[in-house]
C-alpha cells in the first residue's frame, strides 16, 4: 500500500475509532458495570508495549489479598467462544499469552473469550470465589466499564509521535488516554533522565485522578525449556556464551539489547508477534546451530510456552533452547508505589 493509499485508510479507520467512542462517552451505546471490581491492563498501540508482565505483577501481588481470575481474548487462536485455559493447552486453543500467566499462576483462573461481557458472565458463574478480575487488552472493548483503566506504554515508541493504523501504530485515538486511571510507561532505559519522565508526565497526565510509573524489563536468568535434556548433555548457558536470540513479540529490540549484555549474540532470528512455530521453523533452528556448533538458542517465556508442548522438537535441539524470564521493575528514583496504590482503589470508589 502507498503513502497516499495508507493516509486515506488511516483516516477511514481514525473516523470509525472516532464514531465508536463517540457512541460511548455520548451514552447513546451503554457500558455494562459488575458487581466485581475489575482491572483493565490495555494500551493504544499495536505490538508489544509490555502488557503481559503488567498484567503478571498485578496478579502476583492482588493474589495475596484477592481471589483473580484473568480474562482475555486469545488473540491469535484457532477456537471460538469461552474456554477455561489448562497448564497443558496448546497454545493455538488458547493463545500464547494466556497460556504464559496459566503456567505460571496454576492457582489462578484464566480464561478467554472475545466476547468479554459474557466471558466477566461465565467467570462469577463458574468462579463464585473470584472477587477481582484482570481483564487483557481490554481499553478498546467498551462494553464493559473497568473499575480501573491501566494503559501501559513504550517508552521506546513515543505515542505522541505516533499515527493511526496503518500509517502507524496507533489502535486508538490519542484523546482516550482521559479514560486511563494509571499509566505504566514500559521498557525505559537505564539511564532515563528525569527530564524525560518529566516529559512522559506532562504529555499522558489529562485528569488530575491519574498516575505514571516509570519501569524497565528486568531479565532474569535463564532456564532450559527442557531441563532433563540439558542435564543429560550437560549444554549449560554462561555470561558471554554464544547465543542464538530468537523471539516472536512485537517490538524485540528490548529483549535483544539484555541479550547482547549478557552474552555474544551470533544470530538474531526475530519472527511476527504470536508467530506459530512449524517444523520448517524447527529446522531452520537446527541448520543454525549446525552453523554455530557452541551456540545455544535463547528465546522470551512467550515464545517458550509455543514449544515446551511440542512433539515434533528433535532431542538434538532440545539440549540447547533456553528461555528468559523477565519482571517488571521500576525505574530508580521515580514513584514505585503503584501496586499499592491500585490495591486502595481496588477497594475503594
Amino acid at each position: 500500500m502507498n503513502a497516499f493509499l495508507k493516509k486515506i485508510a488511516s483516516w477511514i479507520y481514525g473516523t470509525g475509532v472516532w464514531f465508536h467512542n463517540f457512541l460511548y462517552n455520548s451514552g447513546i451505546l451503554k457500558s455494562r458495570t459488575f458487581d466485581i471490581p475489575i482491572i483493565c491492563v490495555g494500551n493504544i498501540t499495536v505490538g508489544g508495549t509490555g502488557k503481559t508482565p503488567v498484567a503478571e505483577m498485578i496478579i502476583a501481588h492482588m493474589s495475596k489479598r484477592y481471589n483473580v481470575a484473568l480474562l482475555s481474548r486469545g488473540y491469535g487462536r484457532r477456537t471460538k467462544g469461552y474456554r477455561e485455559v489448562k497448564a497443558d493447552d496448546s497454545y493455538r486453543d488458547v493463545g500464547d499469552e494466556p497460556l504464559q500467566i496459566k503456567r505460571k499462576f496454576r492457582s489462578v483462573p484464566v480464561v478467554v473469550c472475545e466476547d468479554r461481557v459474557k466471558g466477566v458472565e461465565r467467570i462469577m458463574q463458574e468462579f463464585p470465589e473470584v472477587n477481582l478480575i484482570v481483564m487483557d487488552d481490554g481499553f478498546q472493548h467498551r462494553r464493559i466499564e473497568a473499575k480501573i483503566n491501566i494503559v501501559v506504554v513504550d517508552s521506546t515508541r513515543p505515542v505522541e509521535h505516533d499515527r493511526l493504523l496503518p500509517v502507524g501504530t496507533l489502535r486508538d485515538t490519542l484523546s482516550s488516554l482521559s479514560r486511563a486511571h494509571y499509566f505504566v510507561v514500559s521498557k525505559c532505559r537505564k539511564d532515563m533522565s528525569p527530564l524525560d519522565r518529566s516529559l512522559h508526565r506532562k504529555f499522558l497526565l489529562r485528569a488530575a485522578f491519574q498516575k505514571v510509573y516509570f519501569t524497565r524489563c528486568h531479565s532474569l536468568p535463564a532456564k532450559p525449556l527442557f531441563p532433563e535434556a540439558v542435564r543429560e548433555s550437560g549444554c549449560s548457558l554462561s555470561y558471554r556464551d554464544e547465543v542464538i536470540a530468537m523471539s516472536g513479540i512485537g517490538n524485540p529490540s528490548v529483549f535483544v539489547d539484555g541479550l547482547e549484555e549478557r552474552f555474544k549474540v551470533v544470530e538474531k532470528l526475530n519472527f511476527d508477534d504470536h508467530h506459530i512455530y512449524r517444523i520448517r521453523d524447527l529446522r531452520m533452528l537446527s541448520s543454525l546451530l549446525a552453523a554455530h556448533p557452541s551456540a545455544r538458542i535463547v528465546m522470551t517465556e512467550k515464545d517458550a510456552v509455543k514449544l515446551i508442548n511440542s512433539a515434533k522438537i528433535p532431542h538434538a535441539l532440545k539440549e540447547r533452547l533456553f528461555y528468559i524470564p523477565i519482571e517488571m521493575r521500576y525505574v530508580e528514583e521515580s514513584d514505585n508505589a503503584f501496586l499499592e496504590n491500585l490495591e486502595k482503589d481496588v477497594r475503594g470508589n
